[in-house]
This record gives structure tokens, C-alpha cells and sequence, in this order.
């Protein structure tokens, strides 16, 4: 029943990856582009959760996984920040 709930969770992070990437080509707001890399961070790190918990139970793939959660938030705080200074620019 757990596996079931991870795969679901890397479907849905999956699926708002792509929305957010197709929401980005048609629109050309960057900070769809910024959410989008961090929604495909967070669908690597639910996909590592399932393999680490499913596939291959010798293994811990925990570091591996919490970095990329890191890593997706880390990008997103980044477009945050970034988008927000080239606005004022403007």
C-alpha cells in the first residue's frame, strides 16, 4: 500500500513538472521555469523514495534523496530571489 502512495506522489510531481514547463513555453514567465525545475527535483527525489523503499531494500539511498529535495528547493529559492531583483530593475 506504501509503494502505491509513493508511486502516486512522483506521478503528481511528475505531472506538475510538465504543466508548469508547458505553462512556461506558452507564457514566458521564468518563474514558472524556476518552479518547474524544482517540481522535476522533487519528482527525482519521489522516484528515488520508491526505488530506495520498493526496488532495492539493501540499499540507503537517503542522501541521494534528501539532496535532491536540497537541491529543487535551493533552485527555487534562487528564481525567487532572482526573478524578484530583475524585476525591480526594470
Amino acid at each position: 500500500m506504501a509503494t502505491a502512495v509513493y508511486i502516486l506522489c512522483a506521478s503528481a510531481s511528475t505531472a506538475c513538472a510538465v504543466l508548469l514547463l508547458r505553462a512556461y513555453r506558452r507564457s514566458g514567465v521564468r518563474l514558472l521555469l524556476w518552479s518547474f525545475f524544482c517540481f522535476a527535483m522533487l519528482a527525482v527525489n519521489n522516484m528515488l523514495l520508491v526505488v530506495d523503499l520498493a526496488v532495492i531494500e539493501d540499499t540507503d539511498l537517503s542522501i541521494p534523496r534528501t539532496a535532491t529535495a536540497l537541491a529543487g528547493l535551493v533552485l527555487l529559492l534562487y528564481g525567487l530571489i532572482y526573478d524578484t531583483q530583475r524585476t525591480e530593475r526594470t
